[in-house]
């Protein structure tokens, strides 16, 4: 009997064994590494999301880089007292890395000020909103893994005139996302 309990023991760590050697299914589609100068884009193309912020998004890391594991974005943010309606990511984290200004966030029900240098981290699910509380600002807006996001900002960016509340909602859902409440006012 302690045979086979021993023998059915071993067995069953053998899986545990073989993790550490196990690798991402994610492939870069990038052979090297790359840079991105400040000001530029990876894809030279600057995003504006159009009727939703006038906020000017850089990617710097884009889905194709990562195989869709992760894409960066540099905002600039000209949008004082202006920000995105409350909304959940359906199947992506999101975290934003403040470089300038102060920025109020909504996670859940928790609201965080946010100054240059802070870090906060939206999870996949949970509602989350930001608005802007100087005149301008930076920060850096990651989203792992990377789904439809650079197409979001390619739509956006394409609107000529101000969407309608129903537009934007159209717009989100058809980028994985779902707008649940109005843009965060300032307290």
């Amino acid at each position: 009997m302690k045979r086979k309990h021993f023998i059915a023991t071993a067995l069953a760590l053998i899986p545990i064994s073989l993790f550490p050697k196990m690798t991402t299914m994610t492939k870069s589609n990038s052979v090297k590494g790359f840079k991105v100068n400040s000001g530029e884009a990876r894809n030279g193309m600057h995003y504006k999301m159009k009727g939703i912020t006038l906020n000017k998004l850089d990617c710097k890391i884009s889905s194709f880089d990562t195989g869709g594991a992760l894409t960066v974005f540099e905002q600039n943010g000209f949008t004082p007292n202006g920000g995105p309606p409350l909304h959940i990511h359906l199947y992506q984290d999101e975290y934003f890395y403040i470089v300038e200004g102060i920025y109020l966030f909504q996670v859940g029900e928790e609201k965080y000020q946010m100054r240059p240098g802070d870090t906060i981290f939206l999870p996949r699910k949970v509602q989350h909103a930001f608005v802007q509380l100087t005149e301008t600002g930076k920060v850096i807006v990651s989203y792992m893994p990377s789904g439809k996001i650079e197409d979001f900002f390619k739509t956006t960016d394409l609107w000529t005139a101000p969407p309608s509340n129903a537009e934007i909602e159209r717009v989100f859902e058809e980028h994985d996302m779902k707008v649940v409440g109005p843009a965060l006012k300032m307290d």
